[in-house]
């Protein structure tokens, strides 16, 4: 592969970065339509900066008097793939172990036990990111008790039974700091001292096993659905844009958000699973059954054969400059953006984001217009700036052997 920054691409990154001994290595690139990018010291630069393409630098200085370096179509390529690999790295580097799971399964078999010396006919299951496939090593686990088939008043009777619970986790030398917290689902909050886990409590919710199950099934039906899923999520929570309770996107929507990206490409990478196999992600289904439903869905074979940098990038552009947000409501059950309507749960919200099974709205919590403009502004500052992915993949809390092998792998900026 050519160098991208001539003989000696060290020694351009130490000039660039000068006595910085960080570096500020950052990973995302900046591709534009044209598919080139201009490098002057700290600053990348497109065609809307008036300067014309070339292959090679030709020592003419740029019209601030800085001198230019252009990087033809197949560098670009080669940053793409660059980008792909970090996003491998960076995946392999965070995402849950085996024996994190398994952790976390010991401790909700255990508490399962606890918990019907209370109430013997319940179950408990472990549910969202730890199980849907989506969670890194430090992920929370969530926990679902379901005592009974019909819905529960969450307001008076989950905060009772969770009351209870709590108690009896006081008297568990395992169990610290068991925390009722009253929102419109209650949780439990507590953390188990033996694997170190942060978990959260509910009382049947019962469609976050549903969709914890079908969430599931996409992560494994295609190999890239995994990896840009938790860049996503890492860079989000990097921007400070993946804060339900500060009033922007749960990880739950952002999960949403990419697999409708996915599913809406021109040769898609993934199909609407609940369209190819109702009967295995049926609402009506019984929640005992629900964990057996799809087991048997083969994984998919997809056409599509982008790289992961180039499906990151396109999924950044795709929200940019494509998705309607005062229009549309992102919908992975139909595998399409839908019209947005006047009911209720759509008026006069800034991001429509479907759940696949109660059609309630996931993202109701971005409801300030600063908040939702603070997100447009972070999709597209990273869709089109190099400084938008200023955090890129090195800064995302990686282990010191791995942020170190990345430190020279692509380019910094001031």
């Amino acid at each position: 592969m050519p160098p991208l920054w001539g003989e000696n691409p060290r020694s351009s990154l130490q000039a660039y970065a000068k006595d910085k001994v960080s570096l500020r290595i950052m990973i995302i690139i900046h591709i534009m339509c044209s598919g080139f990018l201009f490098i002057q010291p700290g600053r990348l630069h497109s065609r809307s900066h008036g300067y014309t393409q070339t292959n090679r630098d030709d020592g003419k200085t740029s019209p601030s008097g800085k001198a230019r370096v252009c990087i033809s179509t197949n560098a670009v390529s080669c940053y793409v793939s660059q980008l792909s690999g970090q996003m491998v790295e960076l995946f392999e580097a965070c995402q849950q172990q085996s024996t994190d799971l398994e952790r976390k399964e010991l401790c909700r078999a255990q508490l399962q036990r606890e918990i019907q010396r209370l109430f013997p006919l319940v179950r408990l299951y472990l549910a969202g990111s730890s199980l849907s496939g989506f969670g890194s090593r430090n992920s929370d686990a969530d926990l679902c008790l379901v005592i009974q088939a019909a819905p529960v008043d969450q307001r008076n009777d989950a905060v009772y039974v969770l009351s209870l619970i709590q108690q009896l986790f006081y008297r568990l030398s395992y169990i610290e700091r068991p925390q009722l917290i009253r929102a419109k689902v209650p949780i439990l909050k507590f953390r188990d001292k033996v694997s170190g886990v942060e978990f959260d409590l509910n009382v049947n919710n019962t469609v976050g096993i549903r969709n914890t199950f079908l969430l599931r099934s996409y992560a494994y039906a295609e190999r890239r659905v995994r990896p840009i899923i938790l860049v996503v999520k890492r860079w989000a929570r990097h921007h400070r844009i993946n804060d339900a309770s500060k009033g922007t996107l749960s990880s739950y929507t952002l999960v949403l958000m990419v697999l409708h990206y996915l599913q809406t490409l021109p040769e898609p990478v993934i199909p609407s699973l609940q369209n190819e196999y109702p009967e295995c992600f049926s609402p009506s289904m019984d929640i005992h059954r629900v964990p057996e439903g799809p087991r048997d869905i083969p994984p998919y074979s997809s056409s599509n054969q982008a790289s992961l940098g180039e499906l990151l990038l396109g999924f950044l552009k795709y929200y940019t400059s494509v998705f309607r947000w005062d229009k549309q409501v992102i919908s992975v059950r139909e595998a399409k953006a839908l019209p947005k309507s006047n009911s209720l749960e759509w008026r006069d919200k800034f991001i429509c984001v479907e759940e696949p099974f109660d059609g309630t709205n996931t993202a109701r919590a971005v409801h300030e217009k600063v908040k939702f403009d603070a997100i447009k502004a972070q999709f597209r500052k990273s869709a089109w700036s190099v400084l938008g992915l200023s955090a890129g993949l090195y800064s995302l809390r990686l282990p010191p052997q791995h942020a170190k092998a990345l430190t020279f792998r692509l380019f910094t900026f001031s």
